[in-house]
């Protein structure tokens, strides 16, 4: 997978700095902040208020101190991680779907959600051949480059333009606007989306969105594999097994059709 952005940091609530700073200390060990320069260069905190958090946190198992310079998240948050992820109710109705499909494709299966207008990866499966996907449980990418990030998106064509566009630095001319329209459009027809190496080359995936009681998309799934084992004849013949995998899901969450 290619490397996924930070999106925008709402403002800090007041009497909520030092709250704050310690999340973003957090945040700054996690994407690879690993001395206490490192933290102060990301953050732009002070280094002896940084410091400070970061003694702070060590005692509550936040962070871990290696050889008393080098840091890595601490077992706390591998522990809220697990609680988090049991007290969200998706990932675990959708498992046995996600098992079942999985066995059947024998591809990487990936279950995830938008969140902050990008990709949210849920859970993941992964597959017993080809290469390994390098996402992960947590990982982030952007919505208009991945098939699951595609399927979030079908039923808000007033989105599809705008968010091609922040995902897309740089010009975009109406020929490439109006191309990607048409992708939404022929996926928002069959109900299901595909990545052909969009997002990172050689990795293909079909994906179709989940819908809750309300038919609202509240997640998608997906199957990747590298190109060898998805030829296009074959993404075709996935798309009504995704999308029957994801009907499954969506009446676990109390969708009747």
């Amino acid at each position: 997978m290619t490397s996924e952005s930070s999106p925008p940091r709402p403002p800090v609530p007041q009497g909520t700095l030092t709250l704050a700073r310690g999340l973003d200390i957090l945040h700054a060990v996690a994407e690879g902040a690993h001395d206490l320069r490192g933290v102060v260069d990301a953050t732009g905190i002070g280094r002896s208020t940084a410091h400070r958090l970061i003694q702070l946190l060590e005692l509550r198992g936040f962070v871990r101190t290696v050889h008393g310079t080098s840091y890595t998240l601490g077992p706390q948050l591998i522990d809220y991680g697990f609680r988090a992820l049991h007290q969200q109710p998706l990932p675990v109705l959708a498992r046995p779907v996600l098992e079942r499909l999985a066995a059947t494709v024998q591809d990487t299966v990936h279950l995830a959600v938008e969140d902050a207008g990008q990709v949210l990866y849920l859970d993941k499966i992964p597959g017993s051949r080809g290469a390994e996907m390098r996402s992960r449980i947590g990982h982030r990418m952007p919505l208009t480059r991945t098939g699951i990030g595609k399927s979030l998106l079908l039923d808000e064509p007033h989105r599809w333009a705008e968010q091609y566009t922040a995902e897309h630095p740089g010009a975009h001319s109406p020929q490439e606007l109006a191309a990607f329209r048409r992708t939404m459009e022929d996926g928002a027809g069959r109900d299901s989306t595909m990545d052909l190496e969009e997002n990172e080359p050689g990795i293909r995936c079909v994906a179709a969105p989940v819908r809750d009681a309300r038919g609202a998309v509240v997640a998608a799934i997906s199957v990747s594999a590298t190109q060898p084992y998805m030829p296009a004849e074959r993404m075709q013949a996935l798309v009504p097994v995704v999308r029957q995998a994801a009907q499954a899901i969506g009446r676990e969450l109390g969708r009747s059709a």
